[in-house]
């Protein structure tokens, strides 16, 4: 029997069938800490109490989706979610990403492939490193590292934790262009090996919340064939 200590990272399984999270749930507990949820509304109880750096999710619950869910938790830590979904077509993978997860695996899948995935993910680092912890403001906009909030206009933006990264790696280099590549990893590690389109799935939903007008960006500008930089408003 392996014996878990307190440090071993804490994974939470959320899935409504009982086949896959059993299998998930036995699987991981030989090396990490985990807890199993088969809704929304008990995974979002269990959530707050255990405190798990990584979300195991299927997309398709009875109470709730995998959107939702993973905006809902990520707006409460810096967690990692990686998504399950028996969607194979793109427009279902760029919902997926957009809504803010690190990861997502198809069903069927094998389980040294969540493994692995695992793995990679949870050596992740999600804060930018290094980083500025001094408050950037830029007229209307106000960045705080500390507490991880932007506002626009004094009201508050409610950003996913990889939205909150993206923004505020790019305004701490003002003016300065960053290829999709660059920004994969700085922002996602180096570890991530996914579609380079997982950019600009996020720079699309960072706009959308705080353009005035997503066509002519004020903030987060296109470097037509390369990446984006942030200006500073005019």
């Amino acid at each position: 029997m392996v014996m878990l200590s307190a440090t071993n990272p804490k994974i939470l399984v959320v899935d409504d069938d009982f086949s896959v999270r059993n299998l998930i749930y036995r699987f991981l507990s030989r090396k990490y800490q985990i807890e199993s949820a088969a809704d929304g509304k008990t995974a979002l109880s269990l959530f707050d109490n255990f405190d798990p750096a990584l979300v195991i999710l299927d997309w398709n619950l009875p109470d709730t989706n995998g959107y939702h869910l993973c905006q809902e938790m990520q707006s409460r830590t810096n967690v990692l979610v990686m998504i399950l979904t028996g969607r194979t077509d793109e427009a279902d993978k760029i919902k997926i990403l957009a809504a803010g997860a690190d990861d997502f695996m198809t069903k069927p899948f094998s389980l040294a492939e969540v493994e692995v995935r695992i793995q990679a993910l949870l050596r992740r680092i999600r804060t930018i490193n290094p980083s500025p912890t001094q408050r950037l403001v830029f007229k209307q906009l106000a960045i705080n590292p500390d507490g991880r909030e932007v506002t626009l206009n004094n009201k508050p933006l409610a950003l996913t934790a990889l939205e909150f990264n993206i923004l505020h790696f790019l305004a701490s280099h003002p003016g300065q262009a960053w290829s999709r590549p660059q920004l994969i990893q700085k922002i996602w590690g180096c570890e991530y090996v996914g579609d380079g389109r997982v950019v600009d799935v996020h720079i699309g939903q960072l706009r959308k919340k705080m353009e005035v007008d997503t066509s002519v960006p004020e903030f987060i500008k296109t470097v037509r064939g390369y990446g984006y930089k942030f200006e500073l408003p005019e």
